[in-house]
């Protein structure tokens, strides 16, 4: 009887010191929060501290109730230990040194584990991905899936070739529509002038930056926009339409010419590096 009374003391008595641990912490944890209020980045980083934080803590409590349920009394006060002594920032506890060791290796792991799986949950309503779902939606709608293009700077042009030989078996190179775009737009100045601005000043371009923007179309892998699409448009005598994942579903150009248009789609988040361009294709009974 006395053996059982004393046993349900150990049990209270650690009950109440983990109760006690616990509040410690969450008192630790709301005044770390206070001093990453207005800071993301520290945010982050705390996040990642305080679920460390509580997963060791609550490891350790786990370990401490089920060493007194198997009959391994001890000194329920403070955790015991051996040889050096640590600050796991609730309380103290003794270890070895060999155990010091594979605690750090376990919580590295532990860590890492975790801010993959913060980073996943940020990744998943994210810009990229939340971008990725509504493209995908509004191409099904066409019954059309993405056909992906290199990011290297000729992205347009490839997305506008690859277009080209899927439904009129026409073969473009890259270089041909991009010199082609330059001369028409060079033979067009008053019709594309009007829409180029400087992208630092934003006043109109002069004659030489506008003969300078279309050297840059014809010899250099300089990105492409709304001038350039229609120009290819022109060009091609042949309606391009674009999908987009936010704002109107697709824009049109070149409506004036007959025959099936060329599909892209057009991407703000998909590359840290910028804007992107891909082709599409036919969505098939697998997909």
């Amino acid at each position: 009887m006395a053996e059982n009374n004393t046993a349900d003391d150990e049990i209270n008595l650690l009950e109440q010191r983990h109760k006690k641990e616990k509040k410690e912490l969450q008192a630790q944890i709301q005044g770390l929060k206070k001093t990453a209020k207005n800071d993301k980045t520290k945010k982050k980083e705390l996040t990642a501290e305080i679920v460390r934080l509580e997963s060791d803590l609550e490891e350790r409590h786990r370990k401490e109730t089920e060493e007194l349920q198997n009959g391994c009394s001890r000194d329920l006060a403070e955790p015991e230990g051996s040889d050096t002594e640590i600050d796991t920032g609730v309380t103290k506890q003794k270890v070895s040194k060999a155990q010091k060791r594979r605690n750090k290796k376990l919580q590295q792991e532990r860590d890492r584990e975790k801010e993959i799986s913060l980073q996943e949950q940020e990744n998943l309503h994210g810009p990229r991905n939340m971008e990725n779902q509504e493209m995908s939606s509004r191409l099904q709608e066409r019954k059309l899936k993405i056909y992906p293009i290199p990011s290297d700077g000729d992205c347009l042009y490839r997305a506008v070739a690859h277009q080209l030989e899927t439904k009129y078996n026409i073969i473009k190179s890259i270089n041909d529509l991009r010199n082609d775009v330059a001369t028409y737009i060079q033979d067009n100045i008053d019709e594309f002038k009007q829409f180029m601005c400087h992208p630092d000043t934003g006043m109109s371009l002069s004659e030489s930056e506008f003969q300078e923007y279309c050297n840059k179309i014809r010899n250099t892998k300089e990105w492409g926009g709304q001038v350039e699409i229609r120009a290819l448009s022109n060009c091609l005598k042949c309606p391009i339409t674009v999908i987009q994942a936010a704002g109107p579903v697709a824009i049109e150009q070149g409506t004036e010419f007959s025959g099936s248009p060329l599909i892209i789609t057009y991407h703000r988040h998909m590359y840290s590096l910028g804007e992107h361009y891909n082709s599409t294709q036919v969505l098939n009974e697998d997909d």
